[in-house]
């Protein structure tokens, strides 16, 4: 497995934090559980019943002494979502993220997990989360110049006019 970590970057290999100095390869010979910074979800960030259940399966890689206090957690977070939803497509992530986790593949289920964050948004926030459709804008049918821009008359251009400092006021 092969790494590649930028100046300052952070990768989590085994419960130890390896930081890189500068840009790096890495290359990893044998069996090891590793998150990248870029996937590591801060405490403060585990705001959704989602994200806790992604942060209890982030301890059970970065803090391999505390795996087995992860793992209760992390039952007992999706019991309560399993509880409070029924959205297949969360129901079905998180049943293939627990057979993941009950194999001892945390990472692979960190996968699964993330991918529900937008379904569980959508959940949460409800209609509004839904980017609105496009309005279109009715165009005239006739136009009133040349439509290619070699075609329309040259005007001069006159320079966009300065910025008078004095006409500034402060507003106390």
């Amino acid at each position: 497995m092969h790494l590649n970590l930028r100046a300052g970057e952070r990768v989590f290999i085994n419960g130890a934090v390896v930081r890189a100095d500068r840009k790096v390869s890495l290359e990893l010979m044998n069996d090891a559980t590793f998150l990248l910074e870029g996937h590591v979800l801060q405490p403060d960030e585990a705001t959704t019943p989602l994200r806790q259940l992604y942060f209890a399966a982030q301890t059970m890689l970065i803090e391999p002494a505390q795996a087995d206090l992860a793992r209760t957690v992390y039952a007992s977070l999706q019991d309560g979502i399993l509880a409070a939803t029924a959205e297949p497509a969360i129901l079905t992530g998180l049943k293939a993220a627990s057979g993941l986790v009950d194999a001892g593949r945390p990472f692979e289920a960190l996968r699964i997990i993330r991918a529900l964050f937008s379904a569980e948004a959508a959940l949460i926030d409800g209609p509004a989360a839904m980017p609105a459709p496009p309005v279109a804008r009715p165009r005239p049918a006739d136009r009133l110049g040349p439509r290619h821009p070699a075609d329309r008359p040259c005007r001069p251009h006159s320079p966009a006019p300065k910025a008078d400092p004095m006409a500034a006021k402060v507003i106390p």
